[in-house]
């Protein structure tokens, strides 16, 4: 008996509609110009969407409510995984994942939330929903995987010559066998040597540096082999915006043209933890350049270190709405 194909049948995100640009941060983060220079020149950032005046619900609901509102996805709806990278991300009486759901009206799904492979945790989300719904789901079952937090300390929105965090969030609408994008493959490798992720030392921090771009590299060959492809099928690399350096880097090492890597958002949102690939696909598919029938690689890394990909084949199932300033406040 053939496995049932996973699918994802919507994919929305959000952004804050407040811009700053990377120079107006060098304060709060403690950035002396030549880290400045860098983060600008050769990493290739000019502002993130990033707004203290919402609440963490601000942040993650709009997208989701885009996801739900459409069809009959609410009562299909089994369970919904929040996925995150900052280990607390709401006071300790507050259970995001649960509070997700309610405030979605979703009070017959499990929930959850999933963290330990930081900005990898939305990839692998996809997946733990696929094998929930293989398991124990029903035909027509669905799962609702959110990602979503706010840079909100100096401490998480700067990784150290390597990255500046942005706001954003994104849901993406799981099921089997249904209408839309199919998942190919999904690859993923965690190196435990790193997981001591920003506080590495010395010696450490530099290995990481040099294992980076090969193991990242070998992590999407993997799944683009598991897919039965070869990389001249892959219309796009859809990945995380950690920096133009590192991708320069991987790039390098697949050996593959640079403008097979989508690497506009880069500039325009910087790194967004967990939904760095939702944001950047809705960002391709409402500028229609997504090719129906084409096959896309989502690539991303996380801290500690997690190493993920996954190949899906396009095939349009909703119209979303562009990321935009939708900024209705929600009580926390």
């Amino acid at each position: 008996m053939s496995t049932r194909v996973t699918t994802l049948e919507a994919i929305e995100s959000f952004v804050p509609e407040r811009r700053v640009p990377v120079a107006d941060l060098a304060d709060r983060l403690g950035l002396r110009p030549t880290k400045l220079r860098l983060f600008q020149r050769m990493h290739g950032l000019k502002e993130i969407r990033f707004d203290p005046e919402l609440g963490l619900f601000d942040v993650l609901l709009p997208a989701a409510r885009r996801v739900v509102a459409a069809g009959d996805a609410a009562e299909r709806i089994r369970y919904v995984l929040y996925a995150h990278t900052t280990q607390a991300v709401a006071p300790a009486h507050v259970d995001p994942a649960r509070e997700v759901r309610d405030r979605l009206g979703l009070h017959h799904a499990q929930a959850f939330a999933l963290s330990h492979q930081n900005c990898a945790s939305g990839m692998a989300a996809v997946d733990v929903a696929a094998e929930l719904l293989r398991a124990e789901g029903r035909a027509g079952d669905r799962a609702l995987v959110v990602t979503g937090e706010q840079a909100f300390s100096p401490k998480v929105q700067l990784i150290d010559d390597v990255a500046i965090m942005g706001d954003a969030a994104a849901a993406c609408l799981v099921t089997l066998d249904g209408a839309g994008d199919a998942v190919r493959s999904y690859a993923t490798r965690t190196l435990g040597e790193f997981s001591a992720a920003m506080l590495l030392d010395g010696e450490k921090s530099l290995r990481f540096g040099k294992v980076y771009a090969p193991e990242l590299a070998k992590v999407m060959r993997q799944a683009v082999d598991e897919a039965g492809l070869g990389f001249s099928d892959i219309d796009l690399v859809i990945p995380h915006n950690v920096n133009l350096q590192s991708w320069r880097q991987t790039i390098s090492e697949l050996g593959i043209p640079r403008e097979q890597v989508f690497l506009e958002n880069v500039e325009r949102f910087s790194h967004c933890f967990a939904s760095d690939v939702f944001l950047n696909y809705t960002t391709l598919r409402d500028e229609g350049r997504l090719t129906e029938g084409r096959h896309y690689l989502f690539a991303t890394v996380g801290l500690g270190a997690t190493f993920a990909a996954m190949v899906i084949t396009h095939h349009a199932s909703r119209t979303g709405s562009q990321p935009g300033p939708d900024t209705v406040k929600e009580s926390a």
